[in-house]
C-alpha cells in the first residue's frame, strides 16, 4: 500500500458552529489515519500564504479575512488514496450542489461558509502541510487496525 498525506482544515464556521468533532468523527469512522491536528487562530501572514494563489482576485481579501476571524482545525491525515477520499467526503466545494451525506452537503450552507477545506492534489497537500506543520508535528505511528483496514 502507498501510503498519502492530504492537508484538512476545519474554517471558522465549522469550529464556531460546534462540528469539529463530527467532522473528525467521520474521518476517524472511514478509516482514515489523523497524523497531526491542531487548533490554530490563524496569524494574517499564514492565511496570506496559504491563500497566495488566489491573490489579486477579488474573494482574495475577504478569505483571508475570514480565515483570522476565528480559531480554525489544521489537521494532516493518510491512508491510501487519502486525497481523493477526503475530497469524497468532503462533497462539492459550493454547499448548494454537494451531495447529502457529505461534510458540506450536510453542514455547508454558502459557498463562503463551507465548513472546510482539503487539498486538492498531492502537490498542492504537500505545500500546505509544509505550511501549517513541521515535521515534529506529524506523528509516525500504526494503528491496530491498519491491518483490518488494509489488504
Amino acid at each position: 500500500m502507498v501510503k498519502e498525506r492530504t492537508f484538512i482544515m476545519i474554517k471558522p464556521d465549522g469550529v464556531q458552529r460546534g462540528f469539529i468533532g463530527n467532522i473528525l468523527n467521520r474521518f476517524e469512522q472511514k478509516g482514515i489515519k489523523i497524523v497531526a491536528m491542531k487548533m490554530v487562530k490563524v496569524p494574517r501572514d499564514l492565511a496570506e500564504k496559504h491563500y497566495g494563489i488566489h491573490r489579486g482576485k477579488p474573494f482574495f481579501e475577504p478569505t483571508v479575512e475570514y480565515i483570522i476571524s476565528s480559531p480554525v482545525v489544521a489537521m494532516v491525515l493518510e491512508g491510501e488514496n487519502v486525497i481523493n477520499i477526503a475530497r469524497m467526503m468532503m462533497g462539492k466545494t459550493n454547499p448548494s450542489e454537494a451531495a447529502p451525506g457529505t461534510i458540506r452537503g450536510d453542514f455547508g450552507q454558502f459557498i463562503g461558509r463551507n465548513i472546510v477545506h482539503g487539498s486538492d492534489g498531492a502537490d498542492t497537500a504537500s505545500f500546505e502541510i509544509n505550511l501549517w506543520f513541521t515535521k515534529e508535528e506529524i506523528a509516525e505511528y500504526s494503528r491496530i487496525d491498519e491491518e483490518w483496514l488494509i489488504e
